[in-house]
């Protein structure tokens, strides 16, 4: 059995991944600033929260011990940069502080949640604070993999507005128009899910776009 970390669990795209791997039998921990979500589900009853700041690692290095493999799915789509909460810090600098503590503490492997494409009227810092992440994690002395997903839908999608969120949904159930998106095709946060989990047991490939991670999300 093998102990996931998964950083950023208590958010829409981490919540899916501990709730898969809590029904698969792991031990899983998570640490983000929530803490543990709002939720009664049993699921949650198995995943060890831990509410800390991502960016003083003495606060949480501790939840790292025996850890198999880390998953970083800790993201934001809009900013306030008074309170600190900006695209090079959240996107950016958490996944490289994430990162260079799985190393230190010898995990085998370390998947960062990334994305293809930025929102629809995000600042393109959105992108490039991702794109700036994963070339400083690449040469670490860990397994890594990068999953781009598209846009991410889903029950409870905190980022996007209902309406929103049933537009992707509808183009996604239609192969032809979702195709036609490439890399901006939409996915179900429990198929990004399944592929970031499925990534972290067996890395492969370093880099995981749209297709392949509904390929291996299925």
């Amino acid at each position: 059995m093998d102990t996931l970390l998964v950083v950023g669990g208590s958010g829409f795209i981490g919540r899916a991944i501990c709730r898969l791997a809590v029904r698969e039998g792991h031990e899983v921990r998570s640490v983000s600033r929530g803490g543990r979500p709002e939720t009664d589900a049993p699921w949650a009853d198995e995943v060890s929260w831990t509410s800390a700041d991502l960016f003083r690692p003495d606060a949480w290095r501790g939840r790292l011990d025996g850890v198999d493999a880390v998953v970083h799915s800790v993201g934001i789509i809009s900013e306030s940069a008074t309170a600190g909460v900006t695209f090079e810090r959240v996107n950016g600098d958490s996944a490289i502080i994430t990162a260079l503590e799985a190393e230190r503490a010898s995990v085998d492997t370390f998947v960062f949640c990334s994305s293809s494409v930025k929102p629809p009227g995000v600042r393109n810092a959105y992108l490039t604070a991702k794109r700036r992440a994963e070339t400083a994690i690449a040469d670490l002395d860990v397994d890594n993999v990068t999953i781009r997903p598209g846009p991410v839908y889903g029950p409870e999608q905190p980022h996007f507005p209902t309406p929103v969120n049933t537009l992707l949904r509808f183009i996604a159930s239609v192969d032809p128009l979702a195709d036609r998106l490439g890399e901006s095709r939409p996915l179900h946060v429990d198929t990004v899910a399944r592929a970031a989990y499925r990534t972290a047991l067996d890395p492969g490939e370093s880099l995981l776009d749209v297709d392949d991670i509904r390929t291996l999300g299925r």
